[in-house]
């Protein structure tokens, strides 16, 4: 007579027709000027349903940027004690200025249950990966170095000194790609197809056979 088996990689009891998912949390990235805060802000625009986790900054706002949605504005000395609180789950200095994520930021938009989203700089997305292998990052390049250089000088908001060292930075930084998961052209006027190969990314994710958890 032949046992029943059972495997140990089974969940006895479990419902096999409900398949576990879990909320996922993407990192959108690239060199300055790739346009990560356009994706971002034409996934909104476009109503795809995820919980945004804002970056904390102590550089003056731009023109039209605003506190809590742009951008967290705060002074230098308050950044630093943020940091030496351990308020935050990854900081850097970037072109002189402080950035960085904060921890109950992002323990709020993983209980949301929502997809979460973050825009970082290829610093930060790296340390993410680092302290949360589960998470996802996407890598934004554009066509050439000239549409980057390009891109840049429109802002027309840094010196050409600065404007020449996000050059070089961006260089190195394309260097990373490799580390990413993966990696996505945003190319001139074509916002919209950038956005719909996120959103083909995140749908795939959630079809995984065993999905990603984010624990923090």
């Amino acid at each position: 007579m032949t046992q029943g088996r059972t495997d140990s990689g089974s969940s006895q009891g479990a419902d096999p027709f409900h398949l576990e998912r879990a909320p996922l949390l993407v990192v959108i990235s690239g060199p300055s000027g790739v346009g990560k805060d356009s994706v971002v802000q034409r996934m909104r625009e476009r109503g795809f349903p995820f919980y945004f986790v804002v970056t904390a900054t102590d550089r003056p706002p731009r023109p039209g940027e605003v506190h809590g949605q742009d951008y967290y504005f705060y002074s230098t000395d308050e950044f630093e004690r943020m940091i030496e609180q351990d308020e935050l789950l990854e900081h850097a200095w970037v072109y002189g200025q402080h950035k960085g994520i904060p921890k109950a930021h992002v323990r709020d938009a993983l209980a949301s249950g929502q997809d979460v989203v973050m825009r970082l700089d290829v610093q930060g997305a790296r340390t993410i990966k680092e302290i949360l292998p589960m998470s996802i990052t996407v890598f934004l390049v554009v066509e050439s170095e000239q549409e980057l250089i390009g891109r840049l000088r429109e802002r027309r908001t840094e010196s050409e000194e600065a404007l020449q060292k996000r050059l070089a930075t961006a260089r190195e930084e394309m260097g990373c790609i490799p580390e990413f998961d993966y990696a996505v052209y945003n190319r001139h006027s074509r916002l919209d197809i950038t956005v719909d190969d996120v959103a083909a990314i995140m749908r795939a994710e959630h079809c995984r056979a065993i999905p990603r958890k984010v624990e923090l």
